[in-house]
């Protein structure tokens, strides 16, 4: 009897991924993704049990690998703030089955909550600092100005990701841009720090 070929966990979450951003999360399932990967569907089993198994770790895997693309190297809390945006953006753009899968499709691996989460999120506590610090502005405020941006980040990847609206990413990142400044001025920035962002 001949050896059994070895496919390796990473090897089904990077097809299952390279799949999902393709086709969508509709298209995997057992059959599909171990045709895909040219394999019997015995190990898609062993190292997941189910598609419930799959999907879960396909969740995070997939996350890992949006975080990473949103990762900022800029200088500045502005500035990396939106870098992160224009990253979001292009996803939607780019990637939109992976979007939606993250963002939008309850995979689990994207936390729920009021607004309020976003400026109690342990991970947003450094920029709200930032911000705070750059536009000489309370935490509060930055926190604020943080939750804005998001939120109107997010409702227009979501457009853009489902198809409703077809903008370029310039059209987009203005649209973005004049929120944020808006945003700012809210926030008791003055006007000409506010333009300045």
């Amino acid at each position: 009897m001949g050896r059994k070929t070895q496919v390796s966990k990473d090897v089904i979450l990077q097809t299952a991924l390279e799949m999902l951003i393709r086709d969508g999360y509709s298209a995997i399932n057992i059959k599909t993704l171990s045709k895909e990967i040219g394999c019997s569907t015995q190990p898609l089993v062993w190292h997941f049990d189910n598609m419930d198994g799959l999907r879960k770790a396909l969740a995070d895997y997939a996350l890992s690998y949006a975080n990473k693309k949103m990762c900022p190297s800029a200088e500045g809390a502005v500035n990396a703030f939106e870098q992160v945006g224009r990253a979001y953006i292009k996803m939607a753009l780019n990637e939109p089955n992976l979007f939606q899968f993250v963002f939008l499709n309850g995979s689990g691996c994207y936390p729920k909550g009021n607004a309020e989460m976003l400026t109690k999120d342990a991970d947003h506590a450094e920029l709200i600092e930032m911000i705070a610090n750059e536009f000489q502005i309370s935490e509060q405020n930055a926190g604020k100005y943080l939750q804005n941006t998001i939120i109107y980040t997010h409702g227009l990847a979501t457009f853009i990701a489902t198809g409703m609206m077809c903008l370029s990413e310039e059209e987009i990142m203005a649209l973005i841009n004049q929120a944020g400044s808006n945003f700012l001025i809210q926030v008791g920035v003055p006007l000409d720090k506010a333009g300045e962002k």
